[in-house]
């Protein structure tokens, strides 16, 4: 194997080293400003606290109800994953193992929808959920599985897309010998592929993820006091006359944990899901 040369390595280094400071200073500032009283955030700024304080991370709990907004994104971004992945799955091996008429013009379609911005779709929806509502009693406005459903025409598209990549760098004679053994096509599915996909899937499950949990447009319009979401809960930190600025970075650290915990438990199968992913 041919070492790079000494320039290349010392090129990367600080390339390596500036992005690490870009990225950790943000964080560093948020942490900073977590642990110190409220007079002290809004005075200059200092990296060590004067006063340090962990009374913030007590307070934002108080301060807004961020438990509930907590179960909501919870429960929001959790549904809408499934439901991505579930679709995404069934959507994608049709359209990768299968030959029919519309299937180009399908996939054409679906990958088109991702260069529209989400702004556009923020009036349809609103319409379509509130005659949904008044014509058959079904509350989509104001819900959680209203939510779902408006977080569903962003990540599906895409994870439809990102899966038939998949499926199609894994070899047919997979399901060929499933077909021999005497599995159907939901068995092929089920007992080959998915296994063999596990990386993709992952991928599409975080990225689906990521894109509910932090969405904020949707949220702040589509949901009321009792379906908020945490993107939206943590403008409940700014009052008429004083924001909270400590106890907004500590909530921010503190909903950012799942995000970050999860990424880093799966980013093996999350580089691999990208990877395959994009060489089609």
């Amino acid at each position: 194997m041919i070492n790079p040369p000494a320039s290349f390595r010392w090129t990367r280094r600080i390339f390596l080293l500036v992005l690490a400071v870009f990225t950790l200073v943000p964080v560093l500032v948020m942490l900073s400003s977590s642990l110190k009283p409220l007079q002290d955030v809004q005075g200059p700024f200092r990296w060590i606290p004067s006063t340090l304080t962990f009374r913030p991370y007590v307070d934002i709990w108080k301060t807004v109800p961020l438990g509930r907004y907590f179960v909501n994104s919870l429960i929001v971004a959790g549904g809408a994953t499934v439901c991505s992945v579930v679709i995404a799955i069934l959507a994608a091996y049709a359209v990768s193992r299968y030959r029919f008429k519309g299937r180009r013009v399908f996939t054409v379609t679906v990958l088109s929808t991702q260069m529209f911005p989400g702004i556009l779709f923020l009036l349809p929806l609103f319409i379509i959920f509130v005659n949904v509502g008044d014509s058959t009693g079904i509350a989509l406005y104001g819900s959680r599985g209203g939510l779902i459903l408006t977080y569903l025409t962003f990540s599906l598209p895409f994870s439809i897309w990102m899966l038939v990549g998949y499926f199609d760098s894994i070899p047919r004679d997979l399901d060929e010998a499933a077909l021999v053994d005497g599995c159907g096509p939901i068995g092929a599915l089920v007992r080959i592929i998915i296994p063999a996909a596990i990386p993709g899937i992952v991928a599409v499950a975080v990225y689906a993820f990521m894109t509910a949990w932090g969405e904020v447009l949707f949220a702040s319009v589509m949901t009321n006091d009792t379906t908020r979401t945490l993107a939206v809960g943590l403008q409940g930190y700014a009052t008429q006359t004083d924001v909270y600025w400590n106890q907004v970075m500590a909530a921010s650290l503190v909903v950012s944990v799942p995000v970050v915990a999860g990424f880093l438990l799966l980013q093996r199968y999350l580089v691999a899901g990208l990877t395959a992913g994009a060489v089609k």
